[in-house]
């Protein structure tokens, strides 16, 4: 049984506002409000500031299987994923400060007219395609990084396989760059990266790996749990090697995670899927339909869904603030379609393309119950 749906929070307890505090830390100019939780100033007194994302850890699970952990033992509460709670729109919240309304990627797969055609904007790949687009990242990011406006030294820390990504160069802007193979190479570059120089630096470092393992083998699986042991040694092993640096590190995540269960999942319904324009985008727990007509198609998935989904006009979620404050995308209707389905309870829904392999992952997010949409804020000082 899910806990009750969270809306995000963009004014103050939330993922951008603890983005907009390390901005304002590190001499540039916040687009959002600062997160109440964790004051500019603390951040400004330190020597170096360490922003650590781990990609899936949810605070809930935290909670659940962190007690008396290096994690834990930082943990100074929650606060509020930005929606769809999902890393297409997070980590590009994390990378240019601004909301998804501002900066357009509402979800994994998205819609993308300069393209023509539904895309993975982090492979920078058509959905169902290995190839690139074939247009420029300017075209589909248009948003700045971040690290062009600081007045601090940046460094990135990212995992060797996508680090040099067409997203990721774009998004990284003027700051460095270092490679990692796996956790131990992840320690080590990161406290590297503090160590080398006299100036002030920001070390943006990102972790993946527990996300992978929780859309494969389920966020409740033993193999993330012994997956969330190891890094949380290698948390301890961090502080370690940064004591005495004058370094704050915060840690946090993009999204959480839930299992769902295969008799939750459905596929987009045949009568539904030949009234769409595009294939489904967004995410399997919230999905973003393109369609012919509007009424037409609300009447007819909301007679098939029932109370499977919320099926309601996207418009509505924008007006509503899901998607948060700031100027919007120029092309943001087109990025969210005309009808949402907000699935319920542990639900999922899929569509198919040529080329897409036939596989359902174990563990989703991208929704609005608070085990998504609930991310920690750790901050421990060495």
């Amino acid at each position: 049984m899910l806990r009750p749906a969270h809306v995000p929070s963009y004014a103050g307890n939330g993922f951008v506002n603890l983005v907009a505090s390390i901005v304002e830390a590190c001499g540039g100019a916040p687009r959002h409000p600062s997160l109440s939780s964790l004051p500019t100033a603390e951040l400004r007194s330190a020597r170096n500031v360490v922003f650590l994302i781990v990609d899936g850890l949810g605070d809930s699970y935290l909670r659940a299987n962190g007690s008396g952990g290096h994690i834990a033992r930082h943990r100074r509460g929650a606060i509020s994923a930005v929606f769809p709670s999902t890393t297409a729109s997070a980590i590009t919240t994390s990378f240019t400060g601004a909301t998804p309304l501002e900066h357009g990627l509402t979800g994994w797969f998205t819609y993308f007219s300069a393209a023509a055609c539904v895309v993975a904007p982090l492979p920078f790949q058509r959905r169902g395609e290995k190839a690139s687009l074939g247009v420029a990242p300017a075209t589909i990011f248009v948003e700045p990084s971040l690290f062009d406006t600081l007045a601090t030294r940046s460094i990135v820390v990212s995992y060797r396989p996508i680090i040099d990504s067409l997203y990721n160069r774009h998004h990284c802007g003027s700051a460095e760059r270092r490679a990692y193979n796996n956790l131990a190479g992840f320690l080590d570059e990161t406290a590297a990266a503090v160590k080398s120089g006299p100036e002030r630096r920001l070390v943006y470092a990102y972790w993946p790996e527990f996300d992978a393992l929780a859309h494969r083998y389920g966020v409740a699986s033993a193999e993330v749990r012994a997956h969330f042991e190891l890094l949380d040694a290698m948390f301890g092993a961090l502080l370690l090697r940064l004591a005495g640096t004058g370094t704050v590190v915060v840690l946090t995540a993009d999204h959480g995670f839930i299992d769902c269960p295969p008799e939750e999942s459905i596929e987009l319904p045949p009568e539904l899927s030949a009234m769409l324009r595009f294939p489904l985008c967004g995410e399997r727990r919230v999905a973003f339909c393109h369609v012919q007509d509007q009424k037409a198609f609300l009447e007819k998935a909301r007679s098939l869904l029932e109370n499977r989904a919320d099926v309601r006009p996207s418009r509505d979620l924008l007006d509503e603030g899901w998607f948060g404050a700031g100027r919007a995308h120029p092309l943001f209707a087109e990025r969210i379609g005309d009808v949402a389905l907000v699935m319920q309870g542990r639900g999922t829904v899929k569509d198919w393309v040529p080329g897409e392999p036939r596989h359902l992952h174990i563990g989703n997010h991208g929704g609005m119950s608070e085990d998504e949409m609930n991310i920690p804020l750790v901050v421990a000082k060495t």
